[in-house]
């Protein structure tokens, strides 16, 4: 009897540890998308260790807090000006660029529905978050995911599942380098090739790494590719 106990509680030690570990991955590869986008975070959040996730984390019953993963961040200067709006002769005070600070959730609820997504909606509203990526462990319902575009005028939503972030895509050897151009860049680039963005090829907004820039329709990615000939080589996608 005693060896069944222990093997019982051994068996929930490990599997509390996988727990421990998909989440700490999971942690770590949106820390990493939310810098890569251009919000400001430290190394020491980005690249924090497993011991240390589990140490920041835990609670007293020996899991970890979804909740107390939760962080928001700020746009970098740089974030900022890649999203204005560039100068020119009839504007020389354009508009403020549509970004600001973001809010990361993970959600712990084991259904996601209208309530959720509706909650998550107003907590970004109330709190002046610009944008909102909840991120979940089981799908949400389809019901829910129709506020999103109901709340787009206030509020950006994104999700994903903790499964789909166990892997930073973009580390992959045959994922290459994406840029997302600036304002400015955008419109340099169709000038110095005298065409129309919609002569460009392009990227779809549901992408792997589209949705891991947060890319929105209109924008212009600059793809770096290795060349045995070249070196390095770029080409340019539409987010459409």
């Amino acid at each position: 009897m005693a060896s069944t106990d222990e093997d019982r509680m051994r068996k929930q030690r490990e599997a509390g540890e996988r727990e421990s570990a998909k989440l700490w991955r999971a942690c770590r590869t949106v820390h990493e998308m939310v810098r890569d986008r251009g919000y400001q975070l430290s190394d020491a959040e980005v690249t924090m260790s497993f011991d240390a996730f589990k140490q920041k984390y835990t609670t007293d019953d020996g899991s970890i807090s979804r909740k107390m993963m939760n962080f928001s961040a700020s746009p970098t200067l740089e974030m900022i000006k890649r999203y204005s709006n560039p100068v020119t002769a009839h504007d020389l005070h354009p508009s403020s660029p549509d970004i600001g600070t973001i809010w990361v959730e993970f959600l712990p609820d084991s259904n996601v529905g209208i309530k959720q997504m509706r909650a998550f909606a107003q907590h970004l509203t109330a709190n002046n978050f610009h944008t909102g990526i909840l991120i979940t462990g089981v799908n949400i319902t389809p019901a829910a995911l129709k506020i999103i575009p109901a709340v787009a005028s206030e509020t950006r939503i994104e999700c994903f599942m903790e499964a789909d972030l166990l892997v930073n895509i973009t580390h992959h050897e045959l994922v290459p380098q994406h840029v997302l151009l600036s304002k400015e860049e955008r419109t340099a680039l169709l000038q110095r090739y005298r065409l129309k963005d919609t002569q460009l090829p392009r990227i779809q907004l549901g992408d792997p790494v589209a949705r891991y820039l947060g890319l929105r329709r209109g924008q212009v990615v600059k793809i770096i590719r290795k060349s045995e000939t070249a070196g390095r080589y770029a080409s340019y996608r539409l987010c459409v």
